[in-house]
């Protein structure tokens, strides 16, 4: 089974749900609202099972999508609404009168995310909990709380649980590699791990450009992670990157190569054997931006730092990143004049507001917004 966490980490294999409860758990008729936090990418007969045991149990059924709202990458390969519509197509129009699904995005921080959980849980319980005698609703997770991944299931000692048993080995990684390696193969493979209405969405999926590029792009991080394979020790990456804003913009670049061909990014890059963490950010910026401001008043422009270093962050293995926001001040002669350079293709200044998560590399979208929080402070 797919499980969520605060940053849509993937846990292992499909879980069904124990006889007895869990620790603190209500009844098991006793649940007005379950909730089960995944990925489901893509959804699978592990996570119909545990949603299916979950509306036996419950009333309602709230299914939060984990890791929604950002751009389409190996690991998160479908939007928010095409994970939403496999779910619904697996259920019948009764069933679904009783679920609702939601988005939940990755906030990198758990009193963040957890924040999220609650106000996406009190605005389904607003709509459909209004007992006559003015009871208080009776809410559980439903999970699996023996992976590493799902911890996320002691974030609520307010709400009951329901604990889920590995069964049969299904998890959503197997596939999603398998099918962008060859996907015919991995549905015939497959087929008996998906239900029907999913296997029909991932096989028109299969003839889409975005498949093609998704597909190239896993053939580049498996040889990638595999360069490193005889290494003594797990690598760590260190990268720094720059927050440049001016007058409600920011300094973004397209990328040129994979990973994320064509999504927009902050400027940075990998910190060399020799030199330190804020030079390489310096460097980086200049080479990506072609940004004619000497390195002097780039300096003097640094207002805040922060490392930004979970362990899943970047999909080509354990990256580390510093990020420096660097404020300019508005002059006569309006924006500097950029263009791409190096691993850009092009760069350019784009309104804050106007900055879509869904066309961000990695977590570039939550570094910025984390650094302009900073420069409010």
């Amino acid at each position: 089974m797919t499980i969520g966490s605060p940053t849509g980490r993937e846990s292992g294999p499909l879980s069904l749900p124990q006889k007895t409860p869990a620790h603190g758990a209500q009844s098991a008729s006793g649940f007005d609202f379950l909730v089960f936090v995944g990925r489901f990418r893509p959804f699978h007969l592990g996570h119909l099972t545990v949603m299916k045991r979950a509306l036996s149990l419950g009333r309602h059924l709230i299914v939060l999508v984990g890791s929604s709202r950002q751009a389409r990458s190996h690991r998160n390969p479908f939007r928010f609404e095409e994970v939403r519509s496999c779910i619904e197509g697996a259920f019948t129009p009764e069933e679904s009168g009783r679920i609702t699904v939601l988005p939940l995005i990755d906030r990198y921080n758990d009193l963040e995310w957890i924040r999220d959980v609650q106000a996406a849980v009190h605005g389904v319980v607003v709509q459909h909990h209004r007992p006559a005698d003015g009871s208080p609703p009776k809410i559980g997770l439903i999970g699996h709380s023996k992976d590493h991944s799902s911890y996320y299931l002691r974030m609520f000692p307010q709400w009951g649980a329901v604990e889920c048993a590995n069964v049969r080995g299904i998890s959503a990684t197997p596939i999603r590699d398998a099918y962008f390696a060859d996907a015919a193969t991995a549905l015939e493979e497959w087929k008996e791990a998906l239900p029907a209405t999913v296997a029909a969405f991932l096989a028109e999926f299969a003839r889409t450009d975005e498949y093609k590029r998704l597909a190239e792009e896993s053939a580049y991080i498996a040889k990638y992670r595999a360069g490193w394979a005889n290494a003594p020790y797990p690598p760590t990456f260190l990268t720094a990157d720059a927050v440049v804003v001016l007058s409600g913009h920011v300094l973004l670049v397209e990328r040129r190569g994979l990973p994320g061909r064509g999504l927009l990014a902050l400027p940075g890059g990998f910190v060399g054997q020799h030199e330190r963490i804020k030079d390489a950010m310096i460097r980086e910026l200049r080479e990506e931006t072609k940004l004619k401001i000497p390195v002097g008043f780039l300096e003097g422009g640094i207002r805040a730092s922060q490392i930004f270093d979970h362990p899943y962050r970047s999909t080509r293995g354990r990256t580390v990143t510093q990020a420096f926001l660097i404020q300019l001040k508005p002059t006569d002669e309006g924006f500097p004049k950029v263009r791409g350079g190096d691993d850009a293709k092009s760069a350019r200044w784009m309104p804050i507001a106007d900055i879509d998560p869904e066309r961000m590399f990695e977590d570039h979208y939550h570094i910025i917004q984390t650094m302009i929080a900073l420069s409010n402070g």
